[in-house]
């Protein structure tokens, strides 16, 4: 029986250890060839010397079970670094037909506490790492379409988080690097889709060494697989990567535990027209106080029917 992603090569940012390593694995499980890349840096803040190890461990781990892997430890968030990372794919396997970027670290900090070097460390590997291996990843995809004279086959699974859903009070550079990969992917979903090519976005919710503090009052159960554990993560990526998502394009997924989401582009909720040419400030400040103050009001109520209490 064939699989999904025989014959498809493909390469995983950060998938040395936790959610990388989990989709690195799931990826050569459906058949692709997987090009393993991890910096290999111990602190889940970036600090420590790079190392080949989790790499390398990931890369054996999967030719142990029959499949093809290549270790790359180059860093995502360099350019030429990236660039090199889409060749070694292409020669190694003859093409690149899937990225997914998931490589990241934390540098947490209240906004009023914040150094500018964590806001630039974060934005750069987060950020910048998915716009470096998407650059030379579509350069590569749209030099085979116009060889070809058509569309070729090629996959994009960025990772970004409910920290940019629903904002994160000690992670303003993490949040806001998320958010950028939301834009950066929806965009390279329009401009790539006449290539044949796919972009998605994933917020997955996992245990990790980068999510051991936000989980730490949730233990694993002794029994059964966790709810958390980022192998809840991987079977989606897969899909996204897989020929059945072909129609599947600029979309935001929420995954953990057994559950996805299809999570909506942003709605109007009011609108309001001035009642003379512009708006003054009296307008305004009558009509947003107003619908403001209802919506809370609203929301209030709500709350408190979760509780099971009952309107006054």
């Amino acid at each position: 029986m064939s699989l999904p992603l025989e014959g498809l090569s493909a390469i995983v940012t950060g998938a040395g250890r936790g959610l990388g390593r989990a989709e690195a694995l799931e990826l050569a499980r459906l058949g692709a060839a997987v090009v393993v890349n991890d910096y290999g840096q111990p602190g889940r803040d970036g600090s420590g010397e790079a190392s080949a190890g989790p790499a390398e461990e990931v890369a054996a781990e999967i030719r142990a079970g029959g499949g093809k892997a290549l270790a790359h430890t180059g860093d995502v968030s360099d350019f030429p670094q990236a660039q090199r990372l889409v060749q070694s794919a292409v020669e190694e396997f003859g093409k690149l037909d899937i990225l997914v970027n998931n490589a990241g670290i934390l540098r947490d900090r209240m906004v009023f506490s914040m150094t500018e070097q964590e806001w630039d460390a974060v934005i750069r590997v987060h950020l910048k790492g998915h716009f470096n291996t998407t650059r030379f990843a579509a350069a590569h995809w749209r030099e085979r379409s116009k060889a070809s004279g058509g569309p070729v086959y090629g996959r994009i699974v960025n990772t970004s988080s409910e920290a940019f859903l629903a904002g994160s009070a000690g992670q303003p550079n993490y949040a806001a690097a998320k958010g950028g990969i939301v834009g950066l992917t929806t965009s390279t979903a329009l401009a790539l889709a006449k290539y044949g090519v796919t972009a998605n976005v994933i917020c997955p919710r996992a245990r990790t060494r980068m999510t051991e503090d936000v989980f730490a009052g949730l233990e694993a159960p002794d029994a059964g697989l966790d709810p958390l554990a980022p192998e809840h993560v991987a079977p989606l990526v897969g899909y996204l990567a897989s020929p059945a998502a072909a129609r599947v394009n600029g979309q935001l997924l929420v995954v953990h535990g057994g559950m996805v989401a299809v999570v909506e582009r942003p709605r109007v909720q009011a609108k309001f027209d001035s009642k003379q040419e512009t708006f003054t400030y009296d307008e305004l400040e009558a009509l947003l106080t107003a619908h403001y103050a209802a919506r809370s009001a609203g929301e209030t109520f709500a709350a408190a029917e979760v509780l099971g209490l009952k309107r006054e």
